[in-house]
């Protein structure tokens, strides 16, 4: 009788879950329903989402220093996820820059899959290599760090100052430039703790840089900084980032956060108040 009762449970769902679900399907046949209205319509989904700069031209929030903007630039992949986060970002993006208090400058898709996508005419984009085939080791988020390399090396940027920002993040309210002259500003993320690893980064952060509670627990966005600093220390970045999935231990030891965590010893010092930068995954509104 246990075994039978065992077997009825099994194939009960929770209220909350059957909750979930509808709530998760009702958002997703929303979303399709509009996309397919627009597109009827002759809008499209670009329209849906905001297309290009609006009128043709730049503009700033009210009282703007021009010495002060910063452009934002994000790293993504021609993958349908990435595209999606891309597109919600830069509409946001659009909406909090005309605002007031809002610094913030021009835009850039840094598209590190070596080849167009279907976003060119909606998103400001850059077209980057990706690393050597096997080269990231599995570890998509090696080609960051290069393609801001080539970013850099490449673009055009008119702002003295870079915003270092990533697909899932939504402005909420306009950003103003959180760093001071050369010192950057970061968030800091709780879940990544130096001194938790004091052997593994003395591989990478000698002695003579003093002691492993001076890394700041950042990661490399977001994060303000000045462009000429980060055309210094980008190439660090990269090629200490590959020597990082390289060993084995220090691998291990980092996982998923390992990108991250070679910028927090190379940006010192760091102003830790980018907080009002407040984002979140494009997952958690659905």
């Amino acid at each position: 009788s246990t075994m039978i009762v065992g077997r009825k449970n099994a194939g009960k769902a929770s209220p909350f879950l059957l909750i979930l679900i509808s709530v998760g399907c009702f958002f997703a046949t929303y979303n399709f329903l509009t996309m397919v209205g627009h597109s009827r319509s002759g809008d499209g989904p670009r329209k849906l989402l905001g297309s290009g700069d609006q009128g043709g031209a730049v503009a700033f929030g009210s009282g703007s220093d021009p010495s002060k903007r910063f452009h934002v630039a994000l790293t993504a992949t021609d993958a349908l996820y990435s595209q999606w986060q891309s597109r919600i970002m830069y509409y946001w993006y659009k909406q909090m820059r005309v605002r007031p208090g809002s610094d913030m400058g021009g835009f850039t898709r840094i598209l590190h899959s070596g080849k167009p996508d279907g976003l060119m005419d909606e998103i400001p984009t850059l077209v980057v290599d990706p690393l050597p085939e096997g080269a990231d080791r599995g570890y998509i988020v090696l080609n960051r760090p290069w393609a801001f390399v080539q970013w850099l090396q490449k673009a055009n940027i008119k702002e003295d100052y870079i915003l270092m920002a990533e697909p899932d993040h939504i402005f909420v309210k306009p950003l103003p430039n959180l760093a001071h002259g050369e010192e950057p500003a970061a968030f800091p993320f709780f879940y990544i703790k130096p001194t938790d690893n004091e052997k593994i980064l003395r591989k990478f952060f000698p002695e003579e840089k003093g002691p492993v509670s001076n890394i700041d627990p950042i990661g490399n966005s977001p994060v303000i900084i000045q462009k000429a600093q980060l055309e210094k220390i980008a190439p660090t970045w990269m090629n200490v980032s590959l020597k990082m999935k390289e060993d084995v231990e220090t691998d291990k030891a980092f996982g998923w956060v390992l990108e991250m965590s070679v910028q927090f010893y190379i940006l010192l010092p760091i102003d830790l108040t980018c907080a009002r930068l407040i984002w979140s995954s494009f997952l958690s509104y659905l």
